[in-house]
């Protein structure tokens, strides 16, 4: 079985679908500044799990594209919903394999960038992607109150039956 961090990310990855959920291209790609649009975001999230899940977990770099239009500091766009979509979709996929070998003492280590260490642990890493998610949640969903939608997704889902509160095992890998 996976670690409960991995169950939490899944959870709040489909938290952060839900709140897209039925969101036009047309609407996806307003921004009302100063924010980013809610097709930015989704691309930027994926950003976040090429860089830290397939390029610091596996020394992988699937879509080049989304390390430059994507990345924290890149300039606003404005992309289309469905390529956003579709990326996040295939880079998500892409990483979970790698997430789901991850143990206590893997999310322990200390992760190796251009074969140097740096400060993030794995762990802290799959923290910062939960809780940046979160923040995503709220601000797109704040984007689609302001456009005007109506019945949207309140609070968290269904987090007791999809993802409820599990310890991590206790035995550690060495």
């Amino acid at each position: 079985m996976h670690h409960p961090l991995i169950t939490q990310l899944r959870f709040t990855r489909s938290e952060f679908m839900r709140g897209v959920k039925g969101v036009s291209d047309e609407d996806a790609r307003k921004r009302l500044l100063p924010m980013n649009c809610i097709s930015w975001n989704i691309g930027h999230l994926a950003w976040q799990e090429q860089r830290y899940f397939l390029r610091f977990g596996q020394g992988k770099m699937l879509i080049r594209e989304i390390d430059r239009d994507f990345a924290n500091g890149a300039p606003a766009s404005t992309p289309p919903l469905d390529y956003v979509l579709t990326v996040w979709q295939e880079i998500t996929s892409a990483a979970d394999p790698w997430l789901d070998t991850l143990t206590p003492s893997k999310l322990e280590q200390h992760v190796v960038s251009n074969g140097k260490q740096i400060a993030y642990k794995y762990g802290n890493l799959l923290q910062r992607v939960i809780y940046h998610y979160w923040y995503h949640i709220g601000e797109n969903l704040a984007i689609r109150q302001q456009l005007g939608h109506k019945r949207l997704p309140q609070f968290v889902g269904a987090i007791d039956s999809k993802a409820p509160y599990r310890p991590e095992n206790k035995k550690r890998k060495l």
